[in-house]
């Protein structure tokens, strides 16, 4: 990892910048940045025994691990670009041992989401157990796309020991999972499947995809798909000379692909022949939509957004069964099975693209079998938020237009801290429902030049995403320990980890250390790192104010022109009965930050704020070095000094 620690850091090892951002370690060459004064010194032992029992302790509040399952236990280092597994190596199943499970489970995780589990198009030869080969024409790397499912009710070859067995070993990993108390999450794509759907493993009577469409139809109720009548569907030309594998010579990959009459494309195509920039390897699920746009099934009355779960099932099932497009049918069955086989909840792929009235029905059905299913849906439209909440029923949807492209804009220098109050106001009375994140397998790797630079710089914006509101934190792997996506794997560029071909995931498999878990071969940067992503969600998962209430300080320090707060620096409270926080972090990567932050009057007088009241840092795991100040009944202030990047979460405890 390529750390580019500032001027007031430069003499410092990268160990003690970490202590400066905000943590302590107890490793070699690490000091407090603190002053032990006496009054430190009284109440440390009482800071250290509330930190030990709070991270015994946990929240409502989920932390979701997503986990790219091909990638995640492979030791591989070659990283030849499409590069076989042969060449480059592949993840399994039983690769999440129970070591490595504790180790995801050390980072305060709830829920882990097994990315990329459902059989997808591969380009690897599975016929020996009659499993039909991929056209690499129509498949976006080797390894193939996540989202180009081609059977529902099976997993990924690629992940088993013996690919035969391949379901028995994803159902002894749900079993292990749950074990290790953490729950399982899978991904549904209901938007499109892949080109060549064809399910093997299908229950008895259960029909493919398309199987019994009206191909004469453009469109048709209870049709699966959308079809170009009289055209044959055409592979895209391929810009800027790119070719399948590579360029590797492959049986099938003759610039053709057989579907006649042709189908629209993923992303909405009606070109027989769709754009390379199109979701060209997918095809798009009918859900009752005419061309027009007009829908072909029962409304929803708008007043059920504000009914249960169980009401919108009883409106679903009063309805006949040929109402109900055939999609709609298929669909939930696919969800029944996997809710049968211990799965926990799931994640939608652009979920917007499919009308909100088959998610009320989808997931009106998946709350009976589960009421505690978790239910996780990509979704981009602000405007759509609440509708796909309230009407869809949808527990979470991705934060990603507002707090997560603000934060990014921040780190860039791009921004004000001031557009985080901003963002997190739109989505007040949601705010539980917006997952907040800073990677996934769709975004740059933090730690590239056209993300923050490098890992630290965007270690105040985890601070904020992690604990603004009651909303799950979702932590993709790697990141907790700097990975960069530097490697050319093969389809897609670098700075995001592929997600299309085989390959290795350096900073990941140096702490993974041959299955050890251990950090054994990271770098003394990727270990502090990781030691403060386990610090903050662990955190994340004890602090009972994190679930409470949230007030944002940074309008009154504007208001108030308070000296040194600038637009650099942000500042709110959480809180509850139970406990109180004030949590300010400083984005710059060169300056320390040094000014009095006012408390509002209402905060006084919720937290009975009546003297003096001394702070513990809860991230630094220690006693803060200034006192929240009474003055008049009037005013409370808190004296803050800041090293760049340095992130706080104070604690009121126990008055003088």
């Amino acid at each position: 990892m390529l750390l580019y620690f500032k001027p007031y850091l430069m003499n410092k090892s990268p160990l003690t910048c970490v202590v400066a951002l905000g943590l302590s370690l107890s490793l070699s060459g690490c000091q407090p940045t603190h002053t032990d004064t006496q009054k430190n010194q009284n109440v440390s032992e009482s800071a250290a025994s509330m930190t030990k029992n709070k991270q015994i302790s946990t929240t409502d509040k989920p932390v979701v691990y997503q986990v790219f399952t091909r990638l995640y236990g492979n030791t591989n280092t070659t990283n030849t670009p499409w590069g076989t597994i042969a060449d480059n190596g592949v993840g399994k199943f039983s690769d999440f041992t129970d070591t490595a499970l504790q180790d995801i489970k050390s980072l305060g995780t709830t829920h882990i989401w097994y990315t990329g589990v459902p059989h997808h198009a591969v380009i690897n030869d599975y016929t020996e157990i009659d499993i039909n080969n991929d056209d690499p024409d129509v498949v976006k790397g080797r390894a193939g796309s996540p989202y180009a499912v081609k059977d529902y009710y099976n997993v990924n070859p690629d992940l088993a020991t013996n690919p035969a067995n391949r379901l028995a070993e994803f159902e002894a990993l749900i079993e292990r999972t749950h074990a290790n108390g953490m729950q399982v999450i899978i991904d549904i794509v209901p938007n499109h499947i892949a080109r060549n759907y064809h399910s093997m493993s299908a229950p008895k009577g259960e029909s493919d995809f398309g199987a019994n469409d009206d191909t004469s139809q453009v469109y048709n109720k209870h049709n699966n798909f959308y079809y170009v009548i009289g055209e044959e569907f055409t592979v895209p030309d391929a810009p800027n000379g790119y070719a399948p594998l590579g360029g590797e010579t492959h049986p099938l990959s003759d610039g053709k692909f057989s579907e006649s009459p042709a189908k629209w494309t993923g992303n909405g195509s009606r070109l027989a022949k769709p754009d390379a920039n199109d979701w060209y390897e997918t095809v798009k699920i009918n859900y009752g939509v005419k061309p027009d746009g007009s829908h072909d099934f029962p409304a929803l009355p708008v007043e059920y957004a504000s009914k249960t779960a169980a009401e919108h099932l009883a409106f679903w099932q009063a309805k006949a069964a040929d109402d109900i497009p055939d999609s709609w049918h298929k669909f939930e069955r696919i969800a029944q099975y996997w809710l049968a086989k211990g799965v926990d909840g799931f994640r939608y792929d652009m979920a917007e693209m499919v009308p909100v009235e088959f998610w009320s029905y989808l997931n009106s059905h998946i709350k009976h079998t589960n009421p505690n299913a978790f239910i996780l849906a990509e979704v981009y439209n602000p405007d759509l938020y609440r509708d796909y909440i309230h009407l869809g029923k949808m527990d979470y949807l991705y934060d990603k237009v507002d707090l997560y492209d603000s934060l990014k804009a921040i780190i860039q220098g791009k921004a004000s801290t001031a557009v985080i109050a901003t963002v997190q106001a739109k989505v007040s009375d949601i705010e539980q429902h917006m997952l907040h994140f800073l990677e996934n397998h769709d975004e740059q790797r933090i730690n590239t030049p056209d993300f923050a630079g490098n890992a630290f710089n965007a270690l105040p914006a985890m601070v904020v995403s992690t604990t603004l509101s009651r909303s799950p934190t979702l932590l993709y792997f790697g990141q907790d320990v700097g990975e960069q996506g530097a490697e050319m794997a093969g389809f897609g560029q670098p700075t995001r980890t592929s997600i299309f071909d085989y390959v290795g995931v350096p900073a990941h498999q140096r702490w993974m250390n041959n299955g050890k878990f251990d950090g054994g071969q990271s770098t003394q940067d990727e270990k502090a790192l990781r030691a403060y992503y386990q610090t903050l969600l662990t955190l994340s998962r004890s602090a009972p104010a994190l679930t409470g209430e949230y007030i944002e300080l940074d309008t009154l320090q504007r208001q108030l022109n308070t000296q040194g707060y600038d637009d650099e620096v942000f500042a709110f409270s959480r809180f509850n009965t139970e406990q109180q926080l004030i949590i300010v972090s400083n984005f710059s990567q060169i300056e320390p930050k040094s000014f009095t932050l006012m408390l509002p009057k209402i905060l006084i007088e919720q937290w009975h704020i009546v003297e003096n009241i001394r702070l513990i840092d809860l991230l630094a795991q220690q006693p803060y070095e200034h006192d929240l100040i009474l003055d008049n009944n009037d005013h409370a202030s808190v004296q803050m000094q800041l090293q760049p990047l340095q992130s706080v979460v104070l604690e009121l405890t126990q008055k003088h």
